[in-house]
């Protein structure tokens, strides 16, 4: 059937078959259809245009679903327009065109569907079709958004049930029981987090694109090797600060239940308020940093200048107020706008060196990594994007579990690779004792105090990594410590694999999932309804600049005060300089 045609006695398996064949011959071959008469056993059909003598008659044989070709007359004398769109490519038609690769590809775009049917059939269907298409499509193989909340209920009653000690609560609001919130945390997680993680959380929200759009909350640790680890995650209607102080409170009662004694985290995030706010209450012994990641971009955004987003990655590593402070002067020279924008943010909420917590390094969370996990699934079901999270935490909790088995080292390979390099340079340097805990450690260009009693150097490696500089390795190894043993404990091997010691279980398919009762979920379960707002149907519309616009003349502002254009009054300069003039 590739070449599409068609012979008296052909026989197809049924009458859905034979429609199918008949309909993608016509696109293909670029001739409308005018269809006589069509039932469950007779399919008469003729070419739609003027004067085309071809005809089809095909019927069902008798006591079998079979459908036959009866008889085939003349041929095609129309002509072929390839610019055209089809009759017959009608949704139902594109959907089946485009199935195998929404499979494959859930990003797969309508733009490329509109590409892709034209190069191979030669007709042009308008975008909003595709759209259409691609919609129906996605709720065929992955279900609809409204069963997708429908299901949420059971679906996290089955995450409690297969993964004992979980965290899944449907949170709904009004007398209908619409969507409100979710909130999910798995029990390996939990465990990994606090018995093996770094004591570091980073937060994101990444925006849904499903039907019912909404946001997806998040908070991810790094692991002993500075891997990815996700810990919690929440959908909720919009990010605010309401929404973040619910997500805050979550993560807090699923801490606290497998924790006995108060936490002190550190925080990384894009810094807006409702994110500082909910620390300080929530978690009030803990502190609070800016993402860098976000910081730079932010930056580079406003300035076009790549040289401000290095300088200020070196003002935010460096060690020492007086490297700092040289790092900021280099930006002062550079743009002098720049270094007034920066001082909104507080140097000791993203710069090491002020930094009152413990980062270990981590200048930004790892949140990009986790919002890649479910880049391609925001235009499915909510239920879809959290199976996606799950099957992606199966994985990867089986394959660092694999990994990790031939370590045998004492710490995990990034901290190793830290101390080796440390060691190395150790190597070259003089050591001074002065007392049990005190070391003065003498290189070719400095000398550093150690006190390996508190586990401090002058250069501020060691406080700030947890992992002891080359200074403290030298100094260890002068008195014959084991330098392993003042390293902390989150870097280790047996923390890495303690991380990833509980097993992330599946979850059966939903044909299996029953009610405490025994019941099936569809029999009588409370009903989650979708949430009140919904993504428009069709393409966004942009905001188009009319032409009449661009050839307005622009108004020009007027200062009452000094009578100088170009401002208002309430930024007039005139009248601070008249109240120091005062002063």
């Amino acid at each position: 059937m590739e070449d599409h045609s068609f012979f008296v006695g052909q026989e197809f398996p049924d009458v859905k078959a034979f429609r199918n064949a008949i309909k993608e011959a016509a696109i293909a071959q670029h001739f409308e259809l005018r269809i006589i008469k069509s039932d469950l056993i007779r399919y008469f059909a003729k070419c739609a245009a003027e004067g085309c003598p071809w005809r089809i008659r095909a019927v069902k044989l008798p006591n079998a679903p079979t459908f036959t070709i009866r008889s085939l007359e003349g041929s095609h004398t129309c002509g072929r327009n390839a610019q055209n769109g089809h009759h017959q490519a009608s949704v139902d038609w594109i959907v089946s065109f485009i199935e195998e690769r929404l499979r494959d590809n859930i990003n797969y775009k309508p733009k490329d569907i509109l590409h892709d049917i034209h190069k191979q059939y030669g007709i042009t269907i308008p975008y909003k079709q595709a759209w259409r298409a691609k919609e129906r499509g996605l709720a065929a193989i992955y279900g609809s958004s409204e069963e997708g909340y429908c299901l949420l209920p059971s679906y996290c009653a089955q995450i409690k049930k297969t993964n004992p000690g979980s965290i899944a609560e449907v949170f709904t609001t009004g007398a209908d029981n619409q969507f409100h919130r979710l909130f999910v945390s798995f029990y390996p997680s939990i465990y990994g987090f606090l018995n093996g993680c770094l004591p570091v959380i980073g937060l994101g929200a990444i925006q849904l694109k499903s039907k019912y759009l909404g946001t997806l909350l998040s908070a991810t640790s790094f692991d002993a090797d500075g891997g990815l680890f996700p810990l919690a995650f929440g959908v909720v209607d919009a990010e605010n600060d309401e929404n973040w102080m619910w997500f805050f409170s979550e993560l807090h009662k699923a801490l606290e239940m497998n924790n006995g004694s108060v936490l002190q985290l550190t925080f990384l995030s894009n810094g807006q308020k409702g994110i500082v706010d909910a620390v300080r209450r929530k978690f009030p012994n803990s502190s609070h940093a800016y993402c860098m990641r976000h910081l730079t971009e932010s930056i580079g955004k406003d300035f076009k200048n790549s040289r401000l987003v290095h300088l200020l990655w070196k003002a935010a590593y460096a060690t020492t107020t007086i490297g700092f402070k040289q790092k900021m002067a280099e930006i002062e020279e550079v743009s002098p706008e720049a270094a007034k924008w920066i001082q909104q943010f507080p140097p000791s909420h993203w710069a090491l060196v002020y930094f009152e917590g413990t980062r270990y390094g981590h200048l930004s969370s790892n949140i990009e990594e986790f919002n890649r996990w479910i880049l391609e699934a925001r235009e499915l079901p909510v239920i879809q994007v959290i199976e996606r999270i799950h099957s992606k935490l199966m994985v990867e909790f089986e394959d660092r579990r694999i990994q990790c088995s031939s370590w045998f080292s004492t710490l995990a390979p990034s901290a190793e690779k830290r101390m080796v390099e440390a060691v190395d340079c150790a190597s070259t340097y003089q050591v001074l004792r002065s007392d049990e805990v005190e070391f003065e450690v003498i290189s070719s260009e400095r000398s550093d105090i150690v006190n390996i009693g508190t586990h401090c150097c002058s250069c501020r490696d060691w406080q700030l990594y947890g992992i002891p500089c080359s200074h403290a390795v030298a100094a260890l190894i002068s008195c014959r410590k084991d330098i392993y043993a003042f390293t902390e404990k989150c870097f280790t091997v047996a923390s890495y694999r303690e991380t990833y010691a509980e097993e992330i279980r599946p979850i059966p398919g939903k044909l299996e999932w029953r009610r405490a009762d025994g019941a099936p979920v569809d029999s009588d379960t409370e009903v989650v309804r979708p949430p009140k707002f919904r993504r428009p149907p069709g393409r966004p519309e942009k905001k188009r600049i009319c032409v009449e616009d661009l050839n307005r003349e622009k108004h020009t502002v007027h200062c009452s005060r000094c009578n100088q254009t170009g401002h208002y009054k309430t930024t007039c300069k005139a009248d601070g300089m008249k109240g120091i003039e005062q002063f």
